[in-house]
């Protein structure tokens, strides 16, 4: 069911929550969607055409008890970003945002005993707040964050996992008082730069382009007191958490996006074969070719769209040629070129000439 609304005197289409479809899951609660939107509201932007074009209505926007499909948030953010010229949006939302607007979720970390239960909490209870994100928590000689993606192409997102990562620091110093560090950052998409406003908040060991998203901090942090440690609110907001648990949908994702997500991390680091993928989805590669197939593709064309989405994306940030074939997995800058001809028709460089892009079919 769709309705009109306004934004800025301009009509704005408002699909509400009961008409989200099967493919628009996994959803989230939407608390950076409506941080960008308020941002973007201040800076006079006219947001009506932004919202339109990530499949979102004001009325989503701006209403906390409303979900969002996930792509349709990491879209949007991608969106602003661009419009505001502002390519670290996702950590700078987090630095700006009152942590308790994270609601049952912030508030269960904060009455636990110690930061190591605060972890275990929102390991167990991330998918109440984002359906495609899974938090994991490990503890030992260091205590190790992972954020793991599900339902949607990790390759497409910046600037929420940045926002994650970034409110997990605040948290961890909000929490136990201690100004804390962590020993470093891992993220999976790539970055050429990080300014020295943003080293301070991260730390000084960050690196891009991994095979994974984590952040790493000293195992003592697992033992280190909470500072509103409450154990009968602790109580009261774990069962909470536990009837939102059990009505949560389940999410079904395409073997598209899983060998995607699995592509993605080991790109810049050697060949990518359909053997190699099949044993990270802990498959045979006969089942996992019958899966795809089963969804009218097959491992190459997997392969060469997402080489080509990151490409583009790639390009529209000028990054050389050469450093665009190794994030690919390409040895050499001519096996990109060859294959980007093969793809559109154009070497690289002449098919992003004055902004201009071209869709292909890839079969």
């Amino acid at each position: 069911m769709l309705s009109n609304a306004t934004q800025n005197g301009e009509p704005v289409r408002v699909r509400r929550i009961k008409d989200l479809q099967l493919h628009d899951i996994p959803t989230a609660g939407g608390g950076i969607t409506r941080a960008a939107y308020a941002l973007a509201s201040r800076a006079q932007m006219s947001v009506g055409p932004l919202l339109r074009r990530a499949n979102l209505s004001v009325e989503q926007a701006k209403n906390p008890d409303l979900r969002i499909a996930v792509k349709d948030q990491i879209k949007f953010l991608n969106l602003v970003a661009e419009e505001l010229h502002d390519e670290f949006l996702g950590i700078r939302l987090a630095q700006s945002v009152e942590l308790r607007e994270l609601g049952l979720l912030y508030y269960v970390m904060a009455s636990s005993h110690t930061f190591g239960e605060a972890l275990r909490r929102v390991s167990r209870y991330s998918t109440i707040q984002n359906e495609a994100v899974q938090i994991g928590y490990r503890a030992g000689k260091s205590v190790t964050i992972t954020y793991k993606y599900f339902g949607v192409p990790r390759q497409l997102d910046r600037h929420q996992i940045e926002f994650f990562i970034a409110i997990l620091l605040r948290i961890c110093r909000t929490l136990t008082g201690l100004s804390l560090a962590p020993l470093r950052i891992k993220v999976m998409h790539h970055r050429s730069r990080l300014p020295s406003e943003f080293k301070r908040l991260l730390g000084a060991h960050v690196k891009f382009s991994c095979d994974v998203d984590e952040v790493i901090y000293p195992g003592s942090l697992a033992h280190t007191p909470c500072t509103y440690a409450d154990p009968y609110l602790n109580a009261l907001l774990e069962r909470y958490c536990e009837e939102a648990l059990a009505k949560r949908h389940k999410t079904s994702t395409t073997w598209q996006l899983k060998v995607e997500n699995a592509i993605v991390p080991l790109l810049p680091h050697g060949q990518i074969d359909i053997g190699k993928i099949a044993a990270e989805l802990g498959v045979s590669r006969r089942t996992l070719a019958r899966r795809l197939a089963a969804e009218d593709l097959t491992f190459r064309r997997v392969l060469d769209r997402l080489r080509l989405d990151l490409a583009k994306r790639y390009l529209r940030e000028d990054l050389p040629t050469s450093e665009i074939a190794w994030l690919l997995g390409y040895r050499e800058a001519s096996a990109l070129n060859h294959a980007f001809k093969r793809w559109t028709g154009k070497t690289p460089r002449r098919g992003f000439a004055g902004g201009a892009e071209k869709t292909v079919r890839l079969d």
